[in-house]
């Protein structure tokens, strides 16, 4: 494959490209099994050549990649999964795409989050890159690149559940279509819970913006989640990715 800025050759498809440091890589699809990981390279829509139609999901797709790893039992299962997260980690980071879908082994897809820094997004389709491509020709959703200790803030300061509270928000936190959270009042009156802290983000409301629960023992918590969404569906998506991501933290 050439690059598609200047037409160098690339030793992989949808690799960035070290003579004109342009990505052509706009988004992967990652498909994670335990013992096999898939993963489709998307060009951006607006990135088709003189002569293409933009928005032919065909021309998007830009090849594939597959890696394999025979999974472990045991007390050698740490290690081997760690460097399966790994080499699809490096594919990922030659690629140097946008964002990232995932969906499939969530212990696989926990453990390549951890490994690389790009925003990620929870897929569960069965035509997955098919999905991804409809998903991002319908949305155009504004990203937050402040700080997740940045966009925290409001009257009450004080969260239940102390550390492991303030993780839980800063998962939510470090979502790059979340603006803000604003922590609200906390209610001791619940129903007691021997679970430990649990969050879940609830649905969201005209304006796009969802609330966060935060629940420890016989505690809860609301926590106003301020997104770029701009209606109900939009808001819909992002609160299933929130969703997603914090059962990855294993808050849920």
């Amino acid at each position: 494959m050439e690059c598609r800025h200047c037409a160098s050759p690339l030793e992989k498809p949808g690799d960035f490209c070290l003579v004109c440091r342009e990505a052509n890589t706009a988004a992967i699809v990652l498909e994670a099994a335990r013992d096999r990981a898939t993963i489709t390279m998307l060009a951006g829509a607006d990135e088709a050549r003189e002569g293409e139609t933009p928005a032919d999901p065909d021309e998007q797709v830009l090849g594939e990649t597959t890696i394999t790893t025979t999974p472990e039992d045991g007390e050698n299962e740490p290690v081997e999964l760690r460097n399966f997260a790994g080499l699809i980690g490096d594919e990922i980071r030659r690629k140097r795409p946008e964002e990232v879908y995932a969906g499939g082994v969530r212990t696989v897809i926990r453990a390549v989050r951890q490994d690389v820094h790009y925003p990620f997004y929870r897929v569960d389709d069965d035509d997955p890159v098919r999905a991804v491509l409809e998903r991002r020709g319908n949305r155009a959703l504004d990203v937050v690149e402040t700080p997740p200790a940045e966009k925290i803030g409001g009257s009450h300061s004080t969260l239940i559940g102390g550390r492991t509270g303030m993780r839980a928000i800063q998962t939510v936190a470090g979502h790059p279509h979340v603006k803000k959270v604003i922590p609200g009042p906390i209610d001791a009156g619940g129903k007691g819970s021997q679970s430990g802290m649990r969050a879940k983000v609830t649905r969201a409301d005209d304006g796009g913006n969802v609330r966060m629960l935060l629940r420890d023992g016989s505690s809860v918590q609301e926590n106003r989640v301020v997104t770029t969404a701009r209606d109900r569906e939009m808001g819909e998506r992002i609160r299933e990715d929130l969703n997603d991501v914090l059962a990855d933290a294993e808050f849920q």
